[in-house]
């Protein structure tokens, strides 16, 4: 548990953070009111003590904002005034606690367990899984009531995950939780404690790891065994046409492959019948330990769990060099006959009615302000978009339970209540999350931070218009929706028809390759967004390919995501060490893998964004503009269509930096960013080649109704007025000229030279006519 203590103080301090420490607990000091503020903006705590009197800030008033900004975390105050006015303005700012000094360390220690406790909510102070027992009163940790000997960081990490029983922590977060900021170690750290942990609660008789690696993620706590039968299992939050869809495309697979599945037991049979007749050779072993293995891995995608685990264990079994005991054969025989009896219940083909859902994008907002609210909805209307209103997250829950949104609105200003706060983290916890862009009152960091811990993904500071919040919606469901293409390389026919059915729904460009050998030229042609690679097969291994891959400057930086059955360390290990970035286990789950491949598109995303937008306007920069727009020529060429090319100019905006400021100049560099955005469409290129100097590629758009469509570009720049640093309002123009390919130029580079040709024909302030 981590504990911020602010107070000037150094001999109380030093005696608070020795006691703490003692009792495992971190600690973060700060010696006035403003690093406190600080260090809650940068960091998430448990507790806090706060003294009332203190340098720059005074602890009632940094209470009292704290509260107001939703700081939920327990804050006892700290003050050698004993008047009970003094209480009640504490109490009144929103402490939980109020002690005076000096005070008895005992006493003290008592209030922050009972405060934490309050805060985990839980009555008890014992915290349980199955028989192993955790006291914070006295630092405790028994299992079958036998002492557990701990190192303090043992003990803290221990207490973390058996507090937060339904969260993840990755190592930076469990940093964050147990170690202060003044001591934080690297990761390796956090692993060789939990190494440590696990080493001995296996040594004092726990059966099973209660902590659980989820690769690539962090670690949580396993549900105990008692624990796994009382809870329920949670619905993914996927829409109704959704589950529908997938469990339908999962039937037709299933009906499709079953017969194949019945041969793969059939060559396990035959290996069976010659291990009895002792005439087993080589080949027909590993023949029927692949196909146990492969049983292994798609069985489970279509629900048969067991039969999954009854295909582990034949594989195991051919695996053995040693294969003469009778009562292992006996065994194998019954193994089979199980398997066979699992998929006679086929529970997988079933038929489903799919609703035809709605094909626009559906915003709901989240909003109490009706008038904001009514006035987003008519906007969305001219967006093409679908919304809806809630006004509280009670009435967004019940509408989200029986259709899942695109895309949520939701409002967090400074007096919304913590529920609001919640339904933020509950839809960030959907598979995969439904996207949120969050409005706040004011532009904070201390908002951004909150926001992007729940899960947010965009951030919008109040008074916006209508049309600047439908902007952003735009552009986050264009980059949500926007399709990426995986190669998927594995040896089994059947896993790679299952996983066309999982991910197609989700609109993924999906190419497949059975055969590794292959590999180099499906790569060049694809040039996919994510590569996922099986970890065993024939001739060439998934980490062999991984290797390689990552070995050629041109794929380096591909994400790669691993499928395998096996789940050993050494596998894990190869895996990482060969350059994969996530790992997945067979059988596959459908939400998990979906979550992860999403994940790793969104860092690659992020990345790329770094290197081919321009930062400033928010278009391509000249790079990946050439490259799409040289692209787009090809496919001209291919399907006999006309491409649109324009360049615009700002005109004399050297002067406007010169008169105005640089600042200045930025903001109409922005506004116009904005609106070249809004007014062209997705499948356009816009993209910013040098200093005021944009560029415009309409595919399928001849010179005249490109001409049209600048015009209205022109026309809404003549209604922008901007403001410079002394308050004088001043406003721009802009030079258009637009030519159309090839009549006016065979490639791109002719093609800007004939545009800039017709600028200067055309001159400032204006474009040319559809028909010069």
């Amino acid at each position: 548990m981590r504990i911020l203590l602010v107070e000037d103080d150094e001999l109380i301090s030093e005696a608070l953070v020795k006691a703490l420490t003692d009792q495992h607990y971190a600690i973060d000091v700060a010696t006035d009111g403003q690093a406190g503020c600080e260090l809650v903006e940068a960091f998430a705590y448990d507790l806090i003590l706060l003294d009332v009197m203190l340098p720059k800030l005074d602890g009632i008033s940094l209470c009292r904002r704290w509260r107001s900004q939703g700081l939920r975390s327990p804050i006892i105050l700290l003050t050698s005034q004993d008047s009970s006015s003094k209480k009640v303005m504490g109490l009144d700012a929103g402490a939980d606690d109020y002690v005076i000094k000096p005070f008895d360390l005992q006493e003290m220690l008592a209030r922050i367990r009972a405060l934490l406790r309050r805060g985990n909510l839980t009555s008890s102070p014992l915290l349980e899984w199955g028989n192993l027992r955790l006291d914070p009163s006295n630092f405790a940790v028994t299992y079958d009531q036998q002492p557990l000997r701990l190192t303090p960081k043992e003990y803290s990490l221990l207490e973390l995950f058996l507090r937060n029983r339904q969260r993840i922590f990755s190592c930076s977060a469990i940093l964050d939780r147990i170690w202060s900021f003044e001591e934080l170690p690297g990761e390796e750290t956090v692993r060789s404690h939990l190494k440590g942990l696990r080493q001995k609660l296996k040594a004092a008789g726990v059966p099973e790891d209660p902590i659980e690696t989820v690769y690539g993620i962090g670690y949580h706590l396993k549900p105990s065994q008692e624990q796994a039968r009382k809870e329920q299992v949670v619905p993914n939050r996927l829409s109704p046409a959704q589950k529908q869809q997938t469990l339908l495309e999962i039937a037709k697979v299933w009906e499709r492959t079953k017969e194949k599945l019945s041969h793969r037991i059939a060559t396990i049979e035959q290996a069976t019948t010659a291990l009895r007749q002792n005439q087993l050779n080589d080949e027909l072993q590993f023949a029927a330990e692949r196909e146990a293995h492969k049983l292994a891995g798609s069985l489970g995608m279509y629900g048969f769990v067991q039969g999954s685990r009854l295909a582990q264990e034949i594989e195991h079994f051919f695996q053995s060099k040693e294969l003469v005991d009778p009562n292992q054969t006996l065994h194998l025989s019954e193994l089979i006959v199980a398997l066979r009896q699992e998929l006679q219940q086929t529970t997988a083909g079933q038929t489903l009615q799919v609703s035809s859902p709605d094909k626009r994008p559906w915003l709901l907002l989240v909003e109490r302000d009706r008038s904001l609210a009514k006035a987003l909805v008519v906007e969305a209307a001219t967006w093409k978009i679908r919304a809806e209103i809630a006004t509280t997250p009670t009435l967004a829950r019940e509408r989200i339970s029986s259709d899942r949104p695109d895309i949520v609105l939701l409002d967090l200003c400074a007096n919304t209540p913590q529920e609001n706060l919640t339904l933020l983290a509950e839809l960030n916890a959907c598979t995969p999350p439904v996207p949120v862009l969050v409005l706040v009152d004011r532009d904070r960091a201390i908002d951004r931070v909150k926001v992007a811990r729940l899960g947010g993904r965009g951030f919008l500071p109040k008074p916006v218009t209508p049309s600047q919040v439908l902007e952003a919606v735009t552009a986050l469901l264009q980059r949500d929706r926007k399709s990426a293409t995986i190669m998927v390389v594995d040896d089994d026919s059947q896993v790679l028809t299952a996983l066309h059915s999982l991910l197609d729904p989700w609109g993924f460009k999906l190419s497949t390759l059975d055969c590794p050998l292959q590999f180099w030229d499906n790569l060049e042609t694809v040039a996919p967004d994510l590569l996922i690679l099986d970890v065993g097969m024939p001739q060439i291994s998934g980490i062999d390919l991984c290797q390689s891959v990552r070995a050629d400057m041109r794929w380096s930086g591909l994400p790669i995501l691993f499928l395998t059955a096996h789940t050993d360390a050494d596998t894990m290990q190869q895996v990482f060490a060969a350059g994969g970035d996530d790992y997945v286990s067979k059988p596959i789950v459908g939400p998990e893998l979906v979550t992860r491949i999403l994940n790793r598109l969104e860092r690659s995303r992020l990345l790329r964004n770094l290197v081919e937008t321009d930062a400033l306007t928010g278009v391509a920069n000249y790079r990946k503009s050439s490259q799409e727009l040289t692209q787009l020529l090809d496919l001209c060429d291919r399907h006999q269509q006309p491409l649109c090319f324009a360049v615009l100019n700002l005109d004399n905006f050297k002067q406007v930096n010169e008169w105005y400021g640089h600042a200045s100049g930025d903001a109409v560099l922005t506004r116009l960013g904005e609106l070249l955005r809004r007014h062209f469409q997705s499948d356009d290129v816009v993209g910013r080649w040098g200093g005021a100097e944009f560029i415009v590629g309409m595919y399928g758009i001849t010179r005249s109704d490109g001409v049209k469509r600048l015009a209205e570009v022109l026309k809404a720049l003549h209604q922008q007025k901007f403001t410079a640093f002394d308050g004088t309002q001043f406003q721009v123009t802009l030079s258009a000229a637009a030519i159309q390919y090839p009549q006016d130029g065979i490639n791109l580079a002719a093609l800007y030279k004939a545009a800039l040709r017709q600028a200067q024909a055309v001159g400032s302030d204006r474009g040319n006519s559809p028909n010069a």
